[in-house]
């Protein structure tokens, strides 16, 4: 795991869809990581983020303690309060002993 984060605003922008208010509760948001949308500490949604901005800027990491908007991809069912859990993926290649 990467980092978490936490929805404290949904936004409906045209052209993009929903985008989620967050900030960053611990670790790191990465635009390259993936996410899972987590509901009462269910996991309802998991997938990549399309948008990781600061302010008006697209950027590739956020750190804990600020804030941030996210979109994610072909997700709209994201609501105030929602965690999110950023992760990556790691693939190691397999050895015979």
């Amino acid at each position: 795991f990467v980092g978490y984060a936490r929805i404290k605003e949904v936004f409906k922008i045209t052209g993009i869809g929903k985008v989620a208010g967050c900030v960053v509760t611990e670790g790191v948001a990465r635009r390259a990581a993936g996410v899972r949308l987590l509901r009462d500490n269910v996991v309802i949604h998991e997938g990549k983020l399309k948008t990781l901005k600061r302010f008006k800027d697209e950027v590739k990491e956020v750190l804990a303690g600020q804030e941030c908007g996210m979109a994610f991809e072909n997700y709209e069912d994201i609501r105030e309060g929602d965690m999110i859990e950023i992760f990556e993926t790691e693939s190691v290649v397999r050895q015979l002993a």
